[in-house]
């Protein structure tokens, strides 16, 4: 069965443009916490849950037979071959706290590659959209990733997990990384990181803990824009660990990183 990838795409760019629309807009003033999860910085939200159903509506309009992987409601199998992969707030947080570094994040993907992906972060006005094999574009503006002169030159984002204990030593690689470089960022979104990788608006990104659906759509924009997105020692990106990088850099941060102990599997 052939995909259209470009079709996909639009139905990505409608459903996460109904999600934004909610989010903005419904926003209540009292907006409280519906539950935790792994630990009580791990919000979600009421919006979060409404967002995720809205984008499995929109899909089922136009692709009732795909799956769906979403942060909220779990995994559903269809019979295309086609399966989208939803976080319908990346950067919950920064949301439920108003500020602006959030996003509705929607892939596409067949056989476990993305196909087409949009990130769309409407508080900042801007749409990340990518096709396989077409480029990486912010609106009407092609993406190419930065070549910085070598690790001491490059600003680098990295996220952080929920729990403590992750948190701390994170922080400890961290502290060794960034007499390396020339700057750490933390902006709270996985998804927003790997666009701003593909936009030059940072060099590389780090960060373990992340799952599919922060990545999918991400990874594809910073991949069109020629970054590699990979785990440690030529593994796939994963839980385990995404670095985003162009292909000159990406060496040189992940042997450091490296170096510092963040390929250890046991934090």
């Amino acid at each position: 069965m052939t995909v259209d990838a470009r079709e996909l795409l639009e139905v990505a760019r409608a459903a996460a443009a109904e999600a934004g629309k909610l989010l903005v807009e419904g926003r209540p003033a009292d907006l409280g916490v519906a539950q935790t999860k792994s630990s009580p910085t791990d919000v979600v939200t009421e919006m979060d849950t409404a967002a995720e159903r809205i984008i499995r509506a929109a899909i089922r309009r136009h692709r009732p037979e795909d799956g769906f992987l979403g942060e909220e409601g779990g995994s559903e199998s269809g019979t295309s071959g086609v399966r989208w992969v939803v976080d319908p707030i990346d950067g919950t947080v920064n949301y439920l706290y108003g500020l602006p570094a959030w996003a509705v994040s929607i892939g596409a993907e067949a056989d476990g590659v993305a196909l087409a992906g949009v990130v769309l972060a409407p508080q900042l006005g801007e749409e990340y959209t990518a096709v396989r094999g077409e480029g990486s574009w912010l609106g009407g503006r092609r993406l190419r990733a930065n070549e910085p002169d070598g690790l001491a030159q490059s600003l680098v984002a990295t996220g952080f997990g929920y729990r403590a204990e992750r948190r701390e030593v994170q922080g400890r690689i961290v502290a060794g990384l960034i007499g390396q470089v020339r700057d750490i960022r933390r902006g709270g979104s996985a998804a927003l990181d790997l666009c701003s990788v593909a936009t030059g608006r940072v060099d590389a990104y780090f960060e373990r803990g992340t799952h599919a659906w922060d990545r999918s759509a991400g990874g594809l924009i910073a991949e069109e824009a020629g970054a590699r997105v990979e785990g440690f020692h030529g593994a796939p990106a994963s839980e385990a660990m995404v670095l985003a990088a162009g292909s000159a850099l990406f060496p040189a941060l992940h042997g450091a990183l490296a170096a510092l102990g963040a390929d250890d599997r046991d934090y």
